[in-house]
């Protein structure tokens, strides 16, 4: 690239995103952007936001893993109902308008958060553990149905994950935590195989920018892990209200 602008743009941008991601997921709501104010092509941003964001989960993933945090009985099942979802949700958006979708976005996100907020346990991980087996088949639900809307639409999926993991499969914060980032860097390494062949990712762009959600990823998972439950709540209504204020901006 010509000018040193787009990296003053793109770079602090995706540390932030990548800082929040690693604690409660939708980094991708700041860091896409960030590469469309820089001027990128639609599907350059995609797959430059792709390769840099990839870098950054995988280094919150290994901190995941060294902290204790990723179960592979749990991820074992996450992780191909993730794809298969994700395959479903993709081919669904060719025959679905997105316009349908975010209309749908503006009703489910107020309620989100409305859940987050009036219901205590909800992101504690303090609910009832169910039994080892019914657990990992919530799971897989989960993740089959999550991923789909990764595969459909996209953004906030690491969000989606957090909240329905602790309120419905009554895993703790931690695993939520673990399973998410695993599930999300699966999707992310799919996904950018498929850019990288078709040659979408700026390289140049997204080496420097990988460095920045690096950083902000590990700095994240560090929060996490000394914070925990104190930030995630927080931080994830905070991504609802971003991207609320994005459908509605999108819509208009």
């Amino acid at each position: 690239m010509e000018t040193i602008l787009p990296y003053l743009i793109v770079c602090p941008l995706v540390f932030l995103a990548g800082f929040i991601d690693a604690i409660a997921g939708g980094g991708g709501l700041i860091s896409l952007p960030a590469y469309m104010i820089a001027g990128l092509p639609a599907h350059a941003a995609i797959g430059t936001n792709k390769f840099s964001s990839t870098m950054g989960t995988t280094i919150a993933t290994w901190q995941y893993a060294k902290n204790g945090f990723i179960h592979w009985k749990q991820i074992i099942v996450a992780i191909p109902a993730t794809l298969v979802g994700a395959s479903i949700g993709s081919n669904l958006a060719l025959l679905v308008p997105e316009h349908d979708f975010m209309i749908l976005m503006l009703v489910l996100l107020p309620l989100t958060a409305a859940y987050i907020l009036i219901r205590k346990k909800a992101l504690t991980g303090s609910e009832t553990p169910f039994p080892p087996l019914k657990t990992a088949m919530i799971i897989g639900v989960l993740s089959f149905f999550i991923g789909m809307y990764d595969g459909f639409y996209g953004p906030g999926t690491g969000t989606f994950l957090m909240i329905t993991l602790t309120g419905l499969a009554h895993v703790s914060l931690n695993d939520a935590a673990g399973i998410t980032k695993t599930v999300n860097l699966t999707s992310n390494i799919t996904a950018l195989v498929i850019f990288l062949m078709n040659g979408v990712v700026w390289l140049q762009l997204g080496i420097v920018a990988a460095i920045f959600s690096i950083a902000g990823n590990y700095l994240g998972a560090k929060f996490f892990t000394n914070k925990g439950t104190k930030i995630v709540r927080p931080v994830i209504l905070l991504v609802l209200t971003i991207f609320f204020i994005k459908v509605i901006t999108d819509l208009i």
